[in-house]
């Protein structure tokens, strides 16, 4: 296997993680096999081969799946409780290899040292609350209008869980899906995404040697990798019941109606457009926190990133200049120099959205505040390093509509009162996150209330970014209406059952119907 070097020692890294001898992408545990082409995983920070893994054919899917079925039967049979026991010793797994895993996502996807450690906090904190989510799997207990009876609802294991995730999370999505399945009752397959297929395999080893441990079969945790055609090996499957899908709302589509078609089930997170109103109440210094974070955080990849600024007109040149000194402390570089607050984008096709997309919003009549560009020169040899830029826009420009996934932060101005600025924050086809900041309670409950935001998230004095995992996470319209984590999502990845018990020695029907013999 071939490994760049670097000062923070990848090799160790990878050594760490037991994935230096692995160039095969498809795993049923333990067993791995791939006999397809390779592709080669570079580094964004430094442009850097880091690795070069082989992809996922036909015949090895077949394999993959046929081992996820086979493995189903006795998992299934598991109590619940027990299956967050090995979740649990999955989670102190994490705990022991959060710094190196930190550092693997930090190098292979961009993102800063300390997010690359926050992503594994994530998954260690989904470990964590799915495991107390082993002994509440609960259904309810209804009166049944028929004497002698008695109602109730349960919910059953789905089977195998398909999972196709993004290159901006690369371990901790598959978490939030994978620990809850798990613990459910159900297996997993995995594709993570192609730019970012080591941390796949990484995530893959840490699971399979907690299985092994435990005397459980091959299959519970499954990896393939590859493109997009991989993909619809699971979207078209039937004995993959739900597909978990997380990535541009143009791919969602297409997952919704190719698993639609077999009456399959498909969870989505799409595209966010996401906005931060500012009214006259606002906390100033909160809300340049909120907004910066928001907007360069990821270098702006995220799917919950500050795309959009909403300022009311009385507040919004204290704002605007605020936001411009701001960006000038910003620093660029190596994500793994704690001193820097930004990375690179992922690859450059990502920085060929972003300077089209800063062409745009000129075109289109807006006025660039804070200048982007794409940066080169030492440290920068990558070609995927941009600056964070900042242009004053209209909310019906064309570009504003769009999702780019990059760090620009459009500032769009309103006046009236908070009904204004809130149909220009639900005026996007996009509904994850959104935020406003102020200190009046009129204002708050308003945006919080059914003619409020329109979003699956939404926030009162704090951005758009930053989820924690004990909330169902997720938005509507374009985002696809999914949830996952927190809160009741666990009931996606179970079939539900209504039963009805008739403790007598007759046979009322439903309904007063009489039919005697």
């Amino acid at each position: 296997m071939q490994v760049a070097t670097l000062d923070f020692g990848i090799e160790k890294v990878l050594k760490t993680l037991g994935i230096e001898e692995i160039n095969q992408g498809s795993s049923t545990g333990k067993k791995w096999f791939s006999s397809g082409e390779s592709i080669s995983s570079f580094s964004p920070v430094d442009g850097e081969l880091i690795a070069k893994v082989k992809t996922t054919t036909k015949e090895d899917y077949e394999k993959v799946i046929l081992s996820a079925q086979e493995a189903f039967k006795s998992w299934r049979l598991m109590p619940a409780p027990k299956r967050g026991e090995i979740v649990r010793q999955f989670g102190d797994k994490l705990r022991e290899l959060k710094e190196p895993l930190g550092k693997l996502v930090s190098y292979e996807m961009g993102k800063s040292y300390q997010e690359g450690l926050g992503e594994v906090q994530e998954m260690i904190d989904i470990c964590d609350f799915a495991v107390g989510l082993s002994r509440q799997l609960h259904g309810f207990t209804m009166h049944s209008e028929r004497p002698g009876h008695r109602m109730y609802e349960q919910y059953h294991p789905l089977g195998i869980v398909g999972i196709i995730s993004a290159f901006n999370f690369p371990v901790a999505v598959w978490s939030w899906n994978t620990a809850l399945a798990w613990i459910c009752g159900d297996v997993c397959v995995w594709k993570p995404s192609e730019k970012t297929p080591l941390c796949g395999i990484a995530c893959q080893k840490i699971a399979a040697e907690v299985f092994e441990a435990n005397g459980l079969p091959e299959g519970i945790s499954c990896l393939i990798i590859g493109d997009y055609k991989v993909g619809e090996l699971m979207t078209t499957d039937k004995r993959v019941p739900l597909v978990s899908a997380t990535g541009s709302t143009r791919m969602g589509k297409i997952v919704a109606k190719t698993v639609g078609e077999r009456l399959g089930r498909s969870l989505l997170e799409l595209g966010g457009n996401n906005a931060i109103i500012v009214t006259p109440d606002a906390d100033i210094k909160m809300t340049i926190i909120g907004a910066v974070f928001g907007a360069v955080g990821t270098a702006g990849q995220r799917c919950t990133s500050t795309r959009r600024l909403i300022i009311h007109e009385s507040i919004y040149d204290k704002v605007k200049n605020a936001l411009v000194d701001a960006y000038k402390q910003l620093k660029i570089g190596n994500p793994l120099d704690q001193k820097n607050h930004v990375g690179p984008l992922i690859d450059r096709d990502a920085v060929s959205m972003y300077t089209h997309a800063l062409e745009k919003v000129v075109e289109e009549g807006g006025n660039v505040l804070v200048e982007g560009g794409v940066l080169n020169g030492e440290g920068f040899e990558s070609g995927c390093y941009v600056k964070p830029a900042i242009a004053e826009a209209k909310p019906n420009f064309e570009i504003v509509q769009h999702e780019t996934f990059a760090p620009i932060l459009y500032l769009l101005k309103y006046s009236g009162d908070i009904n204004a600025a809130i149909e220009i924050q639900n005026g996007v086809v996009q509904g994850l996150s959104s935020a406003i900041m102020t200190n009046n309670l009129r204002e708050a409950e308003s945006f919080l209330s059914h003619a409020g935001s329109d979003c699956g998230i939404a926030n009162v004095n704090i951005g758009t970014s930053g989820a924690e995992i004990g909330g169902a996470f997720g938005g509507e319209k374009e985002t696809g209406g999914g949830r996952e984590s927190g809160s009741d999502a666990w009931k996606v990845y179970m079939r539900r059952q209504t039963n009805t018990i008739n403790y007598t020695a007759d046979l009322p029907l439903a309904q007063g119907i009489k039919f005697d013999l």
